[in-house]
């Protein structure tokens, strides 16, 4: 089967993108994972489908780099809205479904999409893993938060690996996010990925993670946090302040787009 696709980024998070509206497309989950693998595959952090709906626009399904269906992915949500919209599928505004619930992007300038998020629950303060003081919550994906004065140096490929597979506190795993509080209204963020099992140059629910758990904890003072991403690209976390009303803005692209031999 040859398979066309776009190889999109969102902030850094890398994703392979396919047209599946006319549900002509059905891979396993060893044909995924050869694709999202680098430098033997494509490469990618993720893999969606974008297929249709009968209530939205369209409906996402996500696969993690292994294979395996994955959870709410922030910035492939907002990779799926924009290319939606450059395939003709909707047009600068758009609702679409993944893993049951509703969300709504707005395609908001040149490579820029605004996507509102669900409410986040599950928040736990306090919790000690593998000796470090953790805080918890999900946005639609699980994550772990962990404080640090000294992101750069910090061993997050280790660190975050073993609190990912911390099952006694995490049954099914978690993203591991290390943050560092940069002003009243910023962070800086790197997050280990379950699923990509490393880490990523971006994260999507994890920087609203970060974001939700640093003004619920008063590290920031603003519902308007700029959290900047391994990439060095800056994500944008907007919300009320019950933090039920929360919106993700950044950069999403179009890298190339192609064909493969799928066998």
């Amino acid at each position: 089967m040859l398979l066309r696709f776009s190889k999109m980024s969102g902030a850094g998070n890398d994703f392979i993108v396919v047209d599946n509206m006319k549900r002509t497309i059905r891979l396993k989950e060893s044909e995924i994972r050869a694709l999202c693998t680098r430098r033997t595959g494509i490469g990618a952090d993720g893999f969606i489908l974008v297929e249709p709906s009968e209530t939205y626009d369209f409906s996402m399904r996500y696969f993690n780099a292994d294979g395996k269906p994955g959870s709410m992915c922030g910035n492939g949500g907002r990779c799926a809205a924009f290319f939606s919209r450059t395939a003709g599928i909707t047009g600068d505004t758009c609702s679409f479904q993944a893993n049951g619930s509703r969300y709504d992007a707005w395609v908001t300038g040149v490579e820029r999409v605004k996507l509102k998020m669900t409410e986040p629950d599950t928040f736990r303060d306090d919790i000690h893993a593998n000796g470090l003081n953790c805080h918890f919550v999900n946005t639609g994906s699980p994550h772990t938060i962990i404080y640090t004065g000294e992101l750069e140096t910090f061993n997050v490929h280790d660190t975050g690996y073993a609190v990912r597979n911390n099952n006694s506190l995490f049954p099914e795993g978690t993203n591991v996010n290390f943050l560092q509080v940069t002003g009243p209204d910023s962070l800086s963020v790197r997050t280990f990925e379950r699923g990509v099992e490393a880490e990523t140059l971006a994260c999507g629910t994890g920087a609203v993670a970060a974001a939700l758990m640093s003004y619920r904890l008063g590290k920031v003072s603003s519902t308007s946090v700029s959290v900047t991403v391994k990439s060095g690209d800056v994500l944008k976390v907007e919300f009320s302040e019950d933090m039920r009303e929360v919106f993700l803005s950044g950069p999403a692209k179009v890298v190339y787009t192609g064909t493969v031999s799928v066998t």
